[in-house]
Parts: structure tokens; C-alpha cells; sequence
């Protein structure tokens, strides 16, 4: 630790009420910032990016659909004009419960109220070969890495005569049959289909396989059994072979071993099977549950502590209808915020406290054009109705007009054309002197 980092983060002034510092600001994090604007709290909020990133958008971003910018919004941007939330773009590192600090790569900060809200991270459930060699999807850069190794492998492929080894560069394979695992493999199977062979047009892209395997017997396993089966439809509609009850047990980087199956080879192993959630050290295990999230109580109050809360994907709140904890979505995240935002705003006019009660909203996933799958409280539908309410609950949930603007002329051309224009192979390159001060930089703000 340099001695920089025990010294107070630089120009952050003094508060003249309390201060909330929010480390994160994915869907939960942000929220909380935006609806405390303009009140007596000093609002400091803390993230490894200076931007917001929609992750149920992403895979779009992977498949060339849409352009990083689509779905990443400066956080700047977002509180200009409201002078009580500062931002600032740091790691946390760990907690003081004593002093009431967090630890930063850019020095310490005093909280009088500290809220969590770090989400969560890819769960590779302890294998290191496959955290080595494939291809996560929980970040912008994650989604333009898997871009580039699509498109690069395409670009390869097309210089290898031989037909049975150009066969692994162009397979893909698609870990997790959930939401992010159907339509990344749905989006893909349609860029196969329909796009790829007007650009490559000396390669067979029957040779090119789209496999989606799933531990569990069925996809996307929180909707109903008409929709599961109604989505495995369409996904081999498209034609994407999927694996059910199929276990991954390693990956080299060319060979997906599987248990009790012939291996598969690719140079594309795409991992959605899970996630995991962060956390800080500071945390006591006893506040954490078997898999990791955060204890806390019916306010999203850390156990045993006052002053911490912890909302999203980080936390497990267990309530009558929910005895396992809530499930890990954005609507999760986005009603726990708006609770906790309120009660703190109570808590300035001297008001009680209401205690967070989840509203199943309901769950959807898009698997191609025109197949989609919807279950809201009261009905459940597929097909393209379905795909039209999946559009526009996405496009509503966009931050900005311009993004929403610009969201729907992209979807209105990929949907009318189907061509895609973002189908660019663009690797970051580093001027050489400063290379190494860019590294340098970058490991500060890695996990």
C-alpha cells in the first residue's frame, strides 16, 4: 500500500449534513445517488469505471448488434448540476467499521453511512483453466473482447484451407442456460444464418456449430414450464444445439471436456453459468450466507452493524415469499434502491423507516428476431408480441433520449436489414512510452 492511499481522497469537500458513500454504481448504486440529488446528504459514489453499464443489453454489444456507447453512460454526465453527489472512479478496497472509513486506491474516505452495492462477479465455481482460457460476459469490455474474438476468429478461419481444422475456430460454445446464455446463443445462431455468410462467403457455415450447454434439465429455469419449453424451441429453431443435464469439468483453451459426453472443440468457450457476489474485506464471514452475499435485514441493514447497507446482487434478504433470499435481477436491485433512498430521505423529516417487500415484476428473454418469452405476474406469452414488449421494457429502461435514439434506429436497421454495421475488429493499441503507465494504471483498478 503506497502512502498516498492512507491519506484522505483530494477535493472532496467537507459535509455539512451526513455523508453516503456508495460503492457501486450498477442499477442499485446509481438509483440510490439519483433519488438522494438534491438533498442534505453529501452523496459520494464510488466505481472501478466512470460509467453505468445496462448489462441485460451486453450480449447485444458481443454480437455486433449494438455499439459500446449504447449501453454505457458517463456517470459524470448523469449529475451535472446536482451539486450534493460527488463521483469519483476508485477501487474500495476495505472497510474501518472502527473508524468509519473505506480504503481506496486513491486514499481513505469517512462515511457516516456506508451502502454496497458492488453487484456481483463471473462464478467459475473454482476452476482455473476455464477462468484462463474462456470468455466472461459482466462488463462493456468483457462484451467487446468476445466481439473481437468472434469476428478475429472468422478472419482467421478464412486464410485455413483445410476444412477440419478451421472447424474449432469457428464453433462457439455457450456455457449457462440462463437469460444471458439464451440470447447470447440465440444472437449468435441469427449472425451465423444471416450475416456471416455474405461477409465470409468462402467459408460453409455449416461447419460452424452454436452449442448452449446447461447443468440444469431446462432452460432458463425462473419462468414458467411453458415458456422453458417454448424458448428451447425457438433457440433450436435457430439452430443451436443445446445440452441439457451436462456438466463442463475443464477447458484448455481448445477442448471443452464434459462429464460422461464427447468433448467439443472450439477456441470459443462463452461463460454465463453463474455468478457470485463481491465483497470487501472489512466483511466478518458470520455477515456472509454460504454462497456469499451479504447478510441483511429487512431494510437492507448489514447484521449487526448501523451504518452499513448492502442492496442488489450482493445482499440476501429473506422475506415469507422469498425464504432463500430474492433472486439476483435488476428489479431486485432497482426496488431495494428505491426503498432504502426513501428511507433515508424519511429518516431526514424524522419519519419510520417501511421495510423492503419485493414486486415480482415478472421475467422475459429474448431468443431471435421475433421469439421472445414474457411471464408477468398475472399472464404469460411468447412469440412477437412477447418480442415487441421484451423491445420496448429494454428501450423504456435506457438511460437518456439520445441512447433510447439511438437503441431504436440501431434495432429498427438490424431488424429491417438484417445487417448489422458494427461488425469491427478494433484491439486496443498502446503508444510505447507509455505503455507501461497505462498497465500500471490499469492494475489499480482491476478487481
Amino acid at each position: 500500500m503506497s502512502q498516498s492511499e492512507n491519506l484522505p481522497i483530494p477535493n472532496i469537500p467537507q459535509p455539512k449534513h451526513k455523508r453516503i458513500v456508495i460503492v457501486g454504481a450498477g442499477f442499485a448504486g446509481l438509483k440510490i445517488a439519483q433519488k438522494l440529488a438534491h438533498t442534505d446528504y453529501q452523496v459520494v459514489l464510488l466505481d472501478k469505471n466512470n460509467y453505468h453499464q445496462f448489462q441485460p443489453l451486453l450480449y447485444q454489444v458481443a454480437t455486433a448488434a449494438l455499439s459500446p456507447s449504447a449501453v454505457s453512460f458517463p456517470l459524470r454526465r448523469i449529475f451535472h448540476k446536482i451539486d450534493n453527489v460527488v463521483f469519483r472512479m476508485s477501487v474500495v478496497r476495505e472497510i474501518d467499521k472502527t473508524n468509519k472509513t473505506v480504503q481506496t486506491n486513491l486514499g481513505t474516505l469517512q462515511y457516516d453511512i456506508l451502502i454496497l452495492s458492488q453487484g456481483a462477479n463471473t462464478n467459475y465455481f473454482g476452476n482455473q483453466n476455464i477462468q484462463k482460457f474462456c470468455a466472461p460476459m459482466k462488463s462493456t469490455s468483457e462484451a467487446l473482447y468476445i466481439r473481437n474474438k468472434i469476428i478475429s476468429n472468422y478472419e482467421r478461419a478464412v486464410n485455413i484451407a483445410d476444412v477440419e481444422e478451421r472447424k474449432p475456430i469457428m464453433n462457439v460454445v455457450i456455457v449457462g442456460g440462463g437469460a444471458t446464455g439464451v440470447e447470447l446463443a440465440g444472437s449468435i445462431a441469427e449472425l451465423r444464418n444471416k450475416v456471416l455468410p455474405k461477409d465470409y462467403p468462402q467459408l460453409s457455415f455449416k461447419n460452424m456449430r452454436v452449442i448452449l450447454i446447461e447443468a440444469s434439465g431446462s432452460l432458463l429455469n425462473g419462468l414458467t414450464p411453458k415458456s422453458r419449453d417454448k424458448a428451447l424451441e425457438y433457440v433450436k429453431k435457430l439452430g443451436v444445439e443445446v445440452l441439457l443435464n451436462t456438466m463442463v469439468e475443464d477447458y484448455d483453451g481448445f477442448i471443452v471436456k464434459l462429464k460422461g459426453q464427447e468433448p467439443i472443440k472450439t477456441l470459443t468457450l462463452l461463460w454465463a453459468a453463474g455468478i457470485k457476489a463481491n465483497t470487501l474485506i472489512g466483511v466478518e464471514d458470520d455477515q456472509k450466507s454460504p454462497n456469499g452475499r451479504l447478510l441483511v435485514d429487512e431494510f437492507n441493514k448489514l447484521v449487526r452493524e448501523q451504518d452499513i447497507y448492502v442492496v442488489g446482487d450482493q445482499c440476501v434478504q429473506k422475506e415469507e415469499a422469498f425464504p432463500n433470499g430474492h433472486p439476483q435481477v435488476a428489479q431486485v436491485a432497482i426496488q431495494q434502491a428505491a426503498n432504502l433512498a426513501k428511507n433515508l430521505k424519511n429518516e431526514l423529516k424524522n419519519k419510520p423507516w417501511n421495510p423492503f417487500k419485493y414486486n415480482d415484476l415478472g421475467s422475459m428473454a429474448t431468443i431471435g428476431k421475433k421469439m421472445a418469452v414474457v411471464d408477468l405476474p398475472f399472464v404469460s406469452f411468447q412469440g412477437s408480441f412477447a418480442w415487441l414488449v421484451w423491445l420496448f421494457v429494454h428501450l423504456m429502461a435506457i438511460l437518456g433520449v439520445k441512447n433510447k435514439l439511438m437503441v431504436f434506429l440501431t434495432w429498427s436497421w438490424k431488424y429491417l436489414s438484417f445487417d448489422p454495421s458494427l461488425r469491427l475488429l478494433i484491439r486496443p493499441r498502446y503508444i510505447k512510452d507509455f505503455k507501461r503507465q497505462w498497465m500500471l494504471e490499469e492494475k489499480d483498478y482491476e478487481d
